[in-house]
C-alpha cells in the first residue's frame, strides 16, 4: 500500500483540481452594449417534484428561430440539465418594452397540456449568464370556487426581467410574470399566444465576484443559523452526555475487572474464568462469510474515503449554488480513483483471515455497492425514458459512465487488489485461538441482533435528524444548502458516537460470553443507515408534497443506495472501533 497509496492520492487530487466549471457560453463574462448574452431555457416540472423535469419545447412554447442545444458537461447531464437556446433575446444595456418574442395558435391538446401543467405548479427554469432564473407557467383562480370544476386556469405571457449590471459584467437578474396579461385556458378551445417581454437594466455596486453570494447565503441566514446552531449544540450536549455516562461506566467496569482478573491470576491458576476473558481463546476466531466481510470493510473504506473527498471539496468552495453538476461529476471521478482503496483493503483483510479465493473477493467488493446501484438506476432509467423526463440519462452519457467504469474503476480495483494481497500482513491477535469453539450460552432476546441494531442505530441518528431535514430539503427540494462546515462537524459528531455505541454494545456481547462479535459491531454500526431509511419514510409522507409514481420511485430507490452506503460505511466504522478496543482489552491481560 505503501507504494500505491501517493500515487492514487496524487492522481485523485490532480483530478479534482481539474473539475470542469460549467459555463453558459461567454467565456469572461464580459459585454459591451448591445452584445447578445447567452439565455438559455432548461427544463420545466412540477415544483413539489424535484426529479419529475421536462425538457422547455416538450411543452408547447414558441421559438423565434431555429432551436439551438448547449453541450454539457456529465454532471450537468447526471443532473437532468438539458439546456436548449430560448426565446427571448436579452442584450447587453438593451431595455424593451413589450416586445413579442414569438406567436402562437395553440391547438386543443396544447392548451389541455398548459392547463395539466399550470394545475400542478409547473415551473421553468433558465440560465443567464449563468444565473438562475425561475418562474411559473401560469395560475389558477380559486377565490370564491368550492367545486375544482370551475376553477379558472390562466397561461401567464408576459415576463418581465429586471437585470442588474455593473460595468460590463452581468451581476443579478430577476424574472417575474405580469399577472394582469395572462391568456384564458380553462376551456379546450383553440387560442391565440402572443408571448411578450420586458427587459430593464439597472446598475448595482455590487462585484462580481459576489454576484452569486446572494444564494449561498439564503441558507445562512440568521434564523437559519440559530436552528443549525442549536440542532449541533443539542446533538454534542446529548451525545456529550451519554457517551460520557457510557464511557464512565465502561471504563470503570473494565478496571474491575482488570483488577479481578489480575487478583485471579496471583491467587488461583485453576479458578474458572468468567465474562471476556472465559473467551478469549474464541474471539478472535475468523467470521463466517469472511469474502462478504472482507468486501463489505472494503466497500466501507472507499465509501468513508470518497464522504471525506466531498466534504474536502465542498468546504473549500467548489459546490457553490447553481454550479450545475459540479457534485455529481466529482462523486463519479473520486468513486472511479479510490476503488483502489477498496481492493487494496478487502484483499489485504481478506489475506488476513487467511482466505485464499482472494479474486473472487475482488469480484464481489467491485460489486457489493455498484450492483444494487446499476440496478437501481436501470430501473429508474427506465421510468424516465417511459416518462420522457429529463432525468432519462442519454445513451451517449452511459456509454461515458461505463467507460470510466471499465477503464478507471476497475483496473484500480485489481491494482489495489494485487497490492492487498501480496502486502503479506497478518492478523494481529493478542490471544491464542482454540481449535474448537465454546458453545454460545442462552441470550435473553434483547442481546440478540436485531434488538442491538436498534439500540446501536438510535443514538447516531438523534445527533443528525435535525440536519437531515435541512438536507432533505436541499437534495429534494428547492432549498439552498451551503453551511458544510456545520455538515462537516455533524458527519464527525456521527462517526464518533458510531465507533462509540459500537464499543459499548461489544463490550457487553463479550461480557456475555458472546464471541461471535465481527458481524455483530459491523450491522450495529451501519444500523444507522436503516434509521436514515425509516426518515425517509416520514419525510416524504409528513414534510413533503411529492407525489406520483416517477418521484415516489426516484425519492425512495435513490435514497435506498443512499442509505445502503452509509451503512457500508458506518458499519466498517463500528467494526474498526469495535476491533481496536477488542485487541486493546485482550492485551491488557495474560491470555494462555
Amino acid at each position: 500500500m505503501e507504494t500505491i497509496a501517493p500515487w492514487l492520492l496524487a492522481v485523485t487530487l490532480l483530478a479534482l483540481c481539474s473539475l470542469p466549471e460549467v459555463r453558459s457560453g461567454a467565456s469572461d463574462h464580459r459585454y459591451k452594449a448591445r452584445d447578445e448574452v447567452p439565455l438559455y431555457a432548461n427544463k420545466v416540472g412540477p415544483f413539489h417534484n424535484p426529479s419529475e423535469t421536462y425538457r422547455y419545447f416538450d411543452f408547447p412554447f414558441c421559438s423565434a428561430g431555429p432551436v439551438k442545444e448547449k453541450k454539457e458537461a456529465l454532471g450537468e447531464l447526471l443532473n437532468g440539465d438539458r439546456l436548449v437556446s430560448a426565446p427571448y433575446k436579452l442584450d447587453f444595456l438593451t431595455d424593451k418594452e413589450s416586445e413579442i418574442a414569438c406567436k402562437k395558435r395553440l391547438t386543443k391538446e396544447e392548451v389541455a397540456k398548459f392547463r395539466d401543467a399550470v394545475s400542478k405548479d409547473y415551473y421553468f427554469q433558465m440560465y443567464y449568464d449563468d444565473l438562475p432564473i425561475w418562474g411559473f407557467l401560469g395560475r389558477v383562480d380559486k377565490e370564491g370556487k368550492a367545486d375544482p370544476s370551475d376553477y379558472k386556469y390562466y397561461l401567464f405571457k408576459h415576463l418581465i426581467f429586471e437585470i442588474s449590471y455593473n460595468k460590463d459584467r452581468v451581476i443579478e437578474i430577476i424574472a417575474r410574470s405580469d399577472t394582469t396579461a395572462v391568456v384564458d385556458i380553462t376551456q379546450d378551445e383553440e387560442v391565440n399566444v402572443d408571448f411578450v417581454y420586458t427587459v430593464k437594466w439597472r446598475e448595482t455596486d455590487t462585484s462580481f465576484d459576489d454576484r452569486m453570494k446572494k444564494y449561498s447565503q439564503s441558507s445562512s441566514l440568521p434564523h437559519h443559523l440559530e436552528i443549525h446552531w442549536f440542532s449541533i449544540i443539542n446533538s454534542c450536549v446529548t451525545v456529550l452526555l451519554l457517551t460520557g455516562f457510557l464511557a464512565t461506566i465502561l471504563m470503570r467496569v473494565l478496571k474491575n475487572d482488570f483488577v479481578k482478573y489480575a487478583h485471579d491470576e496471583e491467587s488461583a491458576d485453576d479458578q474458572e474464568e468468567t465474562g471476556w476473558k472465559y473467551i478469549h481463546g474464541d474471539v478472535f476466531r475468523y467470521p463466517k462469510y469472511k469474502s462478504l466481510f472482507s468486501a463489505a470493510i472494503g466497500s466501507g473504506t472507499q465509501l468513508f474515503t470518497l464522504a471525506i473527498f466531498i466534504f474536502i471539496l465542498a468546504l473549500v468552495g467548489v459546490f457553490y449554488p447553481y454550479n450545475r453538476g459540479a457534485l455529481f461529476t466529482a462523486l463519479v471521478v473520486i468513486y472511479a480513483l479510490t476503488s483502489g482503496i477498496a481492493g487494496y483493503t478487502a484483499a489485504s483483510f481478506y489475506c488476513q483471515l487467511e482466505g485464499t479465493n482472494w479474486v473472487r473477493n475482488l469480484l464481489l467488493t467491485g460489486s457489493l455497492f455498484c450492483g444494487p446501484l446499476f440496478l437501481t438506476f436501470c430501473f429508474l432509467n427506465t421510468v424516465a425514458i417511459t416518462y420522457k423526463a429529463t432525468a432519462a440519462l442519454p445513451f451517449g452519457t452511459i456509454m461515458v459512465i461505463f467507460l470510466i467504469w471499465a477503464l478507471v474503476t476497475s483496473p484500480l480495483l485489481v491494482l489495489g487488489g494485487v497490492a492487498g494481497k501480496n502486502s503479506k500482513a497478518e492478523f494481529q491477535a493478542p490471544c491464542r485461538t482454540t481449535k474448537y469453539p465454546r458453545e454460545i450460552p442462552p441470550l435473553p432476546w434483547y442481546r440478540k441482533t436485531l434488538p442491538q441494531m436498534a439500540m446501536a442505530g438510535f443514538l447516531p441518528f438523534s445527533a443528525i435528524y435535525i440536519e437531515l431535514y435541512y438536507i432533505f430539503a436541499s437534495v429534494w427540494g428547492h432549498r439552498i444548502y451551503t453551511i458544510y462546515s456545520i455538515l462537516f462537524i455533524v458527519f464527525i459528531i456521527l462517526l464518533i458516537v458510531t465507533a462509540f455505541i459500537t464499543v459499548a454494545l461489544t463490550y457487553f456481547q463479550l461480557a456475555a460470553e458472546d464471541h461471535e462479535w465481527w458481524w455483530r459491531s459491523f450491522l450495529c454500526g451501519g444500523s444507522t443507515g436503516l434509521f436514515i431509511y425509516a426518515y425517509c419514510l416520514y419525510y416524504y409522507y409528513a414534510r413533503s408534497d411529492m407525489s406520483g409514481f416517477m418521484q415516489t420511485s426516484f425519492f425512495f430507490g435513490y435514497m435506498a443506495c443512499i442509505c445502503y452506503g452509509f451503512f457500508l460505511m458506518l458499519g466498517t466504522v463500528g467494526f474498526r472501533a469495535a476491533l481496536f478496543f477488542v485487541r486493546h482489552i485482550y492485551r491488557s491481560i495474560k491470555c494462555e
